[in-house]
């Protein structure tokens, strides 16, 4: 048994309003720059609808992901080495800027500088930000069918609906609609890394972020080809491949992503799994696709056995990231709640990103009919008849088998009748939570996580900061700093290094960190300008 962390994100489907502040904050963090125009490491789907790029999911169409071959050996489904030497130089499983969109902005000038008196009135035509040249018709972006704007148009190119059974309805009044968030997976068996022939794309051993290393990057694009989410894209401007980077430079520090920071609905948390890697190929390799959702989970240790501790230990896991895998809503709700589930397991990427389906069309059907909408007997059997159907979440989120997600619909419905009495001041029924196999204390708290936790229990990420040298609590001072001082203040960043301080000299002359906060206006820092000479001197002090 080999130990290892990850980093994972679960989200709520049932919390999340569409309001894509996620997508504009991680689109001001990380992409707003020439050449990543049309890039999103972040964007919000409603579905059923065919996403961005157009149609993603349409494996066939793309060979993303992973697929065993008839002697049970995993390969990439884009083909193997000599299929990517062959193609190298020309890569025909490339989204175009068509399945993406061409960037564009408005000739605003045009409207600004207009003479007043004119008789028509100025426009500001969209022009591409690609190369400048008006464009006459828009016709698609990577937010077409919002709110179900486009679908009646691109409804039937949805590769989950195609492989339902069921027939859905495109009257307005019979829809369904939920929203997606989409980043990077950060995969425990990223087919991108696999793909790519310079070995640019990695990932990180600490936490199990995928990165793209730039300088090694020679632009072949076989990782977005390799991706079966299309989540790394390539800046035409740079000649390099860009995605989603967990906003690590933020998790060093034990700050959450941005998009997860900014989350106007709270549906997003962050903690740390431990799995062991010696498993992840037979995982990835399971036959039965229905099987890889339990697969990909027996692939979870639970940090809590002792055994998994030591082992983690032996690989030199800091304990700091032990405790917080221990006190992690990651495993919570997977493993304790059972309510989360990854996407589309069946690419055999094995998924760190995982979602809790939503449910909250269930209550307003039911209540349409004259019934109680929380009463938990009419409730859990209207479950299977749903306004979204089983099957289209069953596709996105289990291989297309419907058994874990009712499981998962059931027990949220079971939390919200069980809620109601307590908060309505009546005695709770037990019954509930035993009839999804679950105590009124899990309720209790599942309902905790879910609805009302704080910003700590939703974020728990251990720093990168090195833990307290052994003995340097016992020593009077040490170079003058206080030995209860914490280890960053030890090596002057203090708290809020990274936004609050600017790397400099230090206040001792010595290698350090400037706060910003405590500059005097008009005055400059003495220590950032060290006295070499009188002539310095005189400069610094003009």
């Amino acid at each position: 048994m080999k130990v290892m962390a990850q980093i994972a994100m679960i989200m709520n489907l049932d919390k999340c309003i569409g309001c894509h502040t996620c997508s504009v904050t991680c689109k001001q963090a990380w992409t707003n720059r020439e050449g990543t125009e049309y890039i999103w490491f972040n964007n919000v789907e409603t579905r059923p609808g065919v996403g961005y790029p157009y149609g993603w999911e349409d494996q066939d169409k793309w060979k993303g992901g992973w697929t065993l071959t008839k002697s049970g050996k995993l390969i990439p489904r884009s083909g193997g080495r000599l299929k990517k030497l062959a193609t190298i130089f020309h890569n025909p499983n490339l989204p175009t800027i068509e399945d993406y969109y061409e960037p564009w902005t408005y000739e605003y000038e045009k409207v600004l500088s207009a003479p007043a008196g004119q008789k028509t009135q100025p426009t500001a035509r969209p022009v591409s930000q690609l190369d400048g040249k008006p464009i006459d018709t828009i016709s698609w972006s990577s937010n077409w069918d919002d709110n179900l704007g486009g679908s009646g148009a691109t409804m039937d190119d949805d590769p989950v609906l195609k492989t339902m059974n069921t027939q859905v309805k495109k009257q307005i009044e019979d829809s369904f609609m939920f929203y997606l968030p989409r980043i990077c997976e950060h995969c425990l068996n990223p087919t991108c890394v696999s793909s790519c022939p310079s070995g640019a794309m990695y990932k990180r051993t600490e936490d199990g972020i995928v990165l793209v290393d730039q300088d090694r990057c020679r632009g072949w694009r076989m990782c977005v080809s390799g991706c079966p989410y299309k989540k790394v894209y390539f800046n035409h401007k740079t000649g390099k491949a860009e995605k989603c980077t967990l906003c690590y430079p933020r998790l060093e520090v034990g700050q959450p992503t941005v998009c997860s920071e900014t989350c106007v609905g709270r549906l997003r948390y962050l903690g740390v799994v431990l799995y062991d890697a010696d498993k992840v190929a037979e995982a990835a390799a399971t036959k039965d696709e229905h099987a890889l959702f339990q697969a990909q989970k027996d692939l979870i240790l639970n940090p809590h056995d002792p055994r998994v501790v030591a082992a983690a230990e032996a690989e030199n896991i800091p304990h700091s990231w032990i405790d917080a895998a221990q006190n992690s809503p990651i495993w919570d709700l997977i493993f304790k709640y059972e309510v989360a589930v990854p996407l589309h397991p069946e690419y055999r990427t094995l998924p760190m990103v995982w979602y809790i389906p939503p449910l909250s069309p269930i209550v307003e059907a039911v209540t349409s009919t004259g019934n109680d909408g929380e009463d938990h007997k009419i409730l859990l059997s209207a479950i299977s008849n749903m306004r979204i159907p089983l099957d289209y979440l069953a596709g996105l989120f289990t291989a297309g088998d419907p058994v874990p997600v009712e499981k998962v619909l059931r027990r949220l419905a079971a939390m919200r009748s069980y809620m109601r009495d307590i908060n309505l001041g009546n005695e709770p029924q037990e019954e509930i939570a035993q009839a999804v196999g679950m105590t009124g204390e899990d309720m209790r708290s599942m309902h905790r996580l879910l609805a009302i936790a704080k910003y700590d229990d939703r974020y728990v990420i251990p720093t990168a900061s090195p833990e307290t040298p052994r003995g340097i609590a016992s020593l009077p001072s040490f170079n003058g700093v206080d030995p209860s001082a914490t280890v960053a203040e030890f090596h002057g960043l203090g708290e809020g290094a990274p936004e609050a301080c600017h790397a400099g000299v230090g206040a001792g002359g010595g290698s350090g960190t400037i706060s910003l906060a405590s500059w005097t206006p008009g005055e400059v820092p003495r220590s950032m300008f060290p006295k070499s000479s009188s002539a310095s001197s005189e400069t610094a002090s003009s």
